[in-house]
């Protein structure tokens, strides 16, 4: 690292932060414009499921090419053309006037986001010598991956209300030109000093390996966890993880060098973040049902009352790491858990007709408190495992254990909400003579409870204990949803502290390339 690039050092991860920005709001944006696609696109439930996912897939599934692909021909160059490509697919799926054209931009957009992320965060290491100047950086660049999450559903909310569904994607297209010319003004190259043979078969097998278990954990909840796709899917992703390990292994220059995961801080830290999404974006799933379905908030008003958990997150990530320097990695991440699985735990006590300002807020503000200390420490155990050579494909491991533990937790807390909810509103309907396809419906969800209830004549005997068992299924559901993540979060959290060391060494000779 050349000397002006050291004094530069901030400067660059303000760059990076951008990018980061840009590819973890469109995680989140998309969601609040459902409604109007399924209306305007006359798109079905499972293709509103896609427009979300689609994105999702293709980008947990290519991270690994990614760090790869960075690591060997520059961080910078691949991030700046996969920028470039981030926003011509941006273009097109503003123009798409049909599911199946925006269905392949948003996956598009997934795949060119893969090779945008890992880059960011090898990038941010190579810049940062001082290994506590280099844990702060974690912790903004880990409070931006925050920011952004919460911050997507009230952009999207506010574009989707003064505009029109396209404006949700062309509204990246600034932020494309100003992090490519940024990066191109700002941020120096970085690639593996180690040159090797491009590891095709392991970038097939590792690639093939998750691209199945996403897809397994997309469509558990809808084809049923013991059917027989889902199973298939499950058991030939095992097969060809295993595959992959053994090539690894036996490979000099591997893709992943698998023996990394003997190293007890690269396996907790990873852990840790894929269990901390499994959490948030669980909760994120029920929480903004919560908001629209039981409070009846609008979709941008659903948003703005989780800008509370934004700004806290904002505000104790880059303290977190500071934290975990001076206390200690274990302590700090696993009091984070803990503190998460205090706030999960009180969600289980919140009714229906709780006060926001009150009860909802403060249980948001403890579990943003404890997501703040686990990400950045985390991260900082991760990329403080590795070679320089080994960045890259460390990256994203980070960043693939995000995704999925991420889509894991909307699969498993909506499973567990679905198995609670719909044998309740099934004996609450039965009675009404309800055609198959009816009934299905309402026990499918909230929605379609409502809309079934929406024909019942009020006058109907019973019709008040209906609505009353609906939203009673709802609130049964969402706390046992919330009981199931927090349990994991505090059974997580004693494991990592045994696992985690107290601090993150690394000497700065070992980052530098």
């Amino acid at each position: 690292m050349t000397d002006a690039t050291h004094e530069r050092r901030w400067l660059i991860l303000g760059v990076l932060c951008v990018a980061v920005l840009l590819v973890a709001v469109d995680n989140t944006i998309v969601n609040v414009a459902l409604p109007t696609l399924s209306k305007q696109l006359h798109a079905t439930n499972s293709d509103l499921q896609w427009i979300v996912d689609g994105y999702s897939l293709p980008f947990a599934s290519l991270l690994l090419a990614g760090g790869g692909v960075s690591d060997r021909f520059g961080r910078k160059r691949v991030m700046q053309i996969a920028l470039l490509f981030f926003g011509i697919f941006s273009f097109l799926a503003a123009r798409s006037n049909n599911i199946s054209s925006l269905l392949t931009a948003r996956a598009l957009m997934g795949a060119a986001a893969a090779f945008i992320f890992p880059a960011t965060l090898s990038l941010l290491t190579t810049a940062f010598r001082d290994s506590a100047e280099r844990a702060k950086a974690f912790g903004v660049w880990g409070a931006t991956v925050g920011v952004a999450i919460a911050i997507g559903p009230i952009i999207g909310g506010e574009l989707i209300t003064h505009f029109w569904y396209g404006s949700i994607f062309l509204v990246n297209l600034p932020i494309v030109v100003v992090a490519f010319v940024a990066c191109q003004l700002v941020v120096p190259e970085s690639k593996s000093p180690r040159i090797r043979r491009f590891d095709v078969v392991g970038l097939a097998l590792g690639t093939g390996c998750v691209t199945l278990l996403v897809l397994a954990i997309i469509q558990g909840p809808d084809w049923s966890w013991t059917s027989a796709s889902t199973v298939a899917l499950f058991v030939i992703s095992a097969i060809l993880l295993v595959m992959f390990i053994r090539y690894e292994l036996r490979r000099d220059g591997p893709l992943l060098d698998v023996r990394v995961f003997r190293n007890r801080s690269f396996s907790a830290g990873a852990g840790s973040i894929a269990t901390s999404f499994f959490c948030l974006f669980g909760f994120i799933f029920l929480v903004t049902q919560y908001f629209q379905l039981i409070h009846g908030y609008s979709a941008l008003s659903a948003g703005v009352h989780t800008l509370p958990f934004a700004i806290v997150t904002m505000i104790f990530t880059p303290l977190g790491a500071v934290a975990a320097l001076r206390i200690g990695t274990r302590y700090v991440v696993s009091a984070g858990f803990v503190i998460m699985a205090a706030a999960l735990l009180w969600m289980t006590s919140i009714g229906a007709h709780s006060a926001y300002f009150g009860p909802v807020i403060g249980a948001m503000i403890v579990l943003a408190l404890g997501f703040s200390l686990i990400g950045a420490p985390s991260t900082a155990a991760i990329m403080g495992s590795l070679t320089p050579e080994q960045l890259g494909a460390g990256a994203a491991v980070n960043e693939t254990t995000r995704e999925m533990g991420g889509t894991l937790g909307v699969a498993v807390v909506g499973s567990v909400f679905s198995s609670i909810f719909a044998p309740q509103i099934r004996h609450a309907f039965l009675h009404l003579g309800l055609s198959h396809a009816q009934l299905k419906l309402a026990e499918g969800s909230m929605q379609g409870s409502r809309a079934i209830l929406a024909h019942v004549p009020p006058a109907t005997p019973g019709h008040a204990g209906l609505v009353h068992g609906v939203v009673t299924a709802f609130m049964d559901g969402f706390h046992r949803g919330c009981l199931v993540a927090g349990v994991v979060a505090l059974m997580v959290g004693v494991v990592v502290y045994g696992s985690l060391p107290r601090h993150v060494l690394r000497t700065d000779e070992m980052v530098r390339s």
